[in-house]
């Protein structure tokens, strides 16, 4: 049997070759992502791949440029017609490598929804779109199966969180000094990719009959549609074994957990993961409402401050926060009574932290000082010269439940 932990090996340093990524953990995750396009037809699900940057000339199209030269029947493709991609994807399975797609999803564009339907259900095996076809003047539903593979790349801020809760996201970045990449000149770049692909795809053939019975072990904290979406990739590093194992789930906690960002949360969602921060930075377990208003409109990179022109208010703040079940409460802080947010209770903020953002990997925050009473809360007065720290954390949505495997698809071979 072909030595898959090799093989993987081999396309990581391929992929490094022309690329700068902005973790050491989008190399070996591409790799596997790679891979599993030659073996979707043993999974439920196929994991969108978005590369997504702040501008262009980051290296997102290069990624698409390499990644065609290994992936299963790639088609690269900018702004197609619905109707196109949708043949395209039933006539034989393939590999959609979608450049450019922010022409597509933003607020000018017009007409995307059929796309943007085909690529939320394409993700899943058994997903279909009904479409009427005439036929000798009969009117009659044929339903299309939608199921491929697609790397998704564009500016980032216009991708659909229907798309983005069902992709592995890279937020690529230009290179700094001293970055460098060697040169891409496609008919060399081929020539050399060849006997990789080749390798994977022999590799692939000789685990397609098992690998659809592996359940991959997940990292802690990842359930629901995250871990949906990475069980092809990590049951693929179990049968390369070797280090392929820990060195996918690494990459899993890292996408998942570490560097969601805000790009891809809803507005409640940032204002959760902001609270949660000034939490932790402060020690306290509740704050009266005008001082979380202060320091929510304070945090430089954060929206708060400038909502549709005005700061969030305490009226905003009360209605973003109830669509989680938070509400505010009176307790007593000192000799005063304020009206403000809580962790605790069953309308405090802890239980909507834990149904909605990725848990926190730090160690438990000892909010406590060692008299046992609660840590205070130092008086800052909101001027021009307070600098308080902020930090915005980027989070995801917990949404769908785990899919197993699927039997073969006919069509579709290493």
């Amino acid at each position: 049997m072909p030595d898959g932990g090799r093989i993987l090996d081999d396309i990581q340093r391929f992929i490094q070759r022309f690329n700068v990524f902005p973790s050491q953990h989008c190399a070996p995750m591409l790799a596997l992502w790679y891979a599993h396009t030659h073996l979707a037809h043993q999974f439920y699900v196929t994991p969108r791949l978005i590369l997504s940057s702040a501008e262009p000339g980051s290296g997102k199209t290069r990624v698409l440029e390499v990644a065609q030269f290994l992936v299963y029947r790639p088609e690269m493709i900018l702004s197609p017609s619905t109707a196109a991609l949708f043949r395209m994807i039933t006539e034989k399975p393939l590999t959609i490598l979608f450049d450019e797609v922010d022409t597509v999803f933003n607020p000018k564009a017009s007409g995307t929804e059929d796309l943007r339907g085909m690529l939320n259900a394409g993700y899943k095996r058994t997903a279909t779109i009904p479409r009427c076809v005439t036929e000798n003047g009969t009117v009659r539903v044929e339903k299309l199966r939608v199921y491929s593979p697609a790397a998704l790349a564009g500016i980032a801020g216009h991708m659909p969180t229907t798309i983005t809760t069902r992709a592995i996201t890279v937020h690529m970045r230009r290179r700094g000094p001293g970055e460098t990449v060697e040169p891409f000149r496609e008919q060399t770049v081929e020539a050399e990719a060849v006997p990789l692909r080749d390798a994977l795809a022999g590799w692939a053939a000789s685990i397609a009959d098992t690998i659809g019975a592996t359940v991959p072990t997940m990292p802690d904290g990842v359930t629901d549609r995250p871990a949906e979406i990475w069980e092809p990739l990590l049951a693929i590093a179990e049968a390369a074994g070797g280090d392929w194992p820990e060195t996918a789930r690494a990459a899993c906690r890292h996408f998942v957990i570490e560097s969601a960002t805000a790009e891809e949360a809803s507005l409640g969602v940032r204002l959760l993961a902001d609270i949660r921060a000034i939490y932790q930075r402060d020690q306290v377990d509740r704050m009266p409402t005008a001082r979380l208003l202060w320091e929510l409109n304070d945090m430089e990179e954060a929206p708060w401050g400038d909502l549709h022109g005005k700061p969030l208010d305490g009226r905003r703040l009360a209605k973003e926060l109830g669509r989680y079940g938070v509400k505010p409460t009176v307790f007593r802080d000192g000799g005063k009574t304020p009206r403000g947010y809580t962790e605790a209770g069953e309308t405090g903020l802890s239980d909507a932290w834990s149904r909605y953002l990725p848990p926190d990997t730090r160690n438990e925050r000892n909010i406590r000082n060692t008299a046992g009473q609660l840590v205070a809360l130092p008086d800052r007065v909101a001027d021009t010269s307070a600098t308080p720290d902020s930090a915005a954390t980027a989070l995801t949505s917990n949404v769908a439940d785990v899919s197993h495997v699927a039997p073969p698809q006919e069509g579709w071979s290493a």
